[in-house]
């Protein structure tokens, strides 16, 4: 049910993410204890700030009122990704090209499940970071959990 209603709301988002000149990153429809929350996560050049989100949430939160497509309540949530968002299409393998990754594995390769270095790409679904050797590595897209950026402060 969860997948349906995000590619419901991605439909729903999605113009007016554009009309706003916003990058739509993520659709979540998630539990979590009793509650239910559906979460947008948007971006732009140079950050979010608050009015971003509220550009976003107040016609999102019309028309879900008026098309009411999720028969249980829930929360709406419109919210920046954050600096160490997940990389997950491939717009996000070009935009951090050269910047430091972490790259988590759903199965171990060479008893490792967690691998960092600088992003090379993504070509064919395979994922390509150098490591702090200096050597190649390559991933499976469909054998990585999560690829996100390291952020040092």
């Amino acid at each position: 049910m969860a997948g349906k209603v995000t590619e419901l709301i991605n439909s729903i988002v999605h113009p007016i993410t554009t009309e706003l000149n916003l990058e739509l990153v993520d659709v979540e429809f998630v539990k979590e204890g009793k509650d239910w929350f559906l979460r947008v996560y948007i971006d732009k050049e140079g950050g979010i700030l608050i009015d971003d989100c509220e550009a976003v949430s107040r016609p999102l939160s019309e028309k879900l009122d008026e098309i009411d497509p999720i028969p249980q309540n829930y929360y709406l949530e419109v919210s920046s990704p954050g600096l160490d968002r997940p990389l997950k299409k491939p717009r996000d393998f070009d935009k951090y090209k050269g910047e430091t990754v972490e790259v988590r594995l759903f199965k171990p390769i060479d008893n490792k499940k967690r691998y960092e270095g600088e992003l090379m790409g993504l070509e064919n679904n395979i994922i390509k970071i150098k490591d702090d050797k200096g050597n190649l590595i390559e991933f499976k897209f469909e054998d990585v959990s999560v690829v996100k950026r390291v952020i040092n402060f």
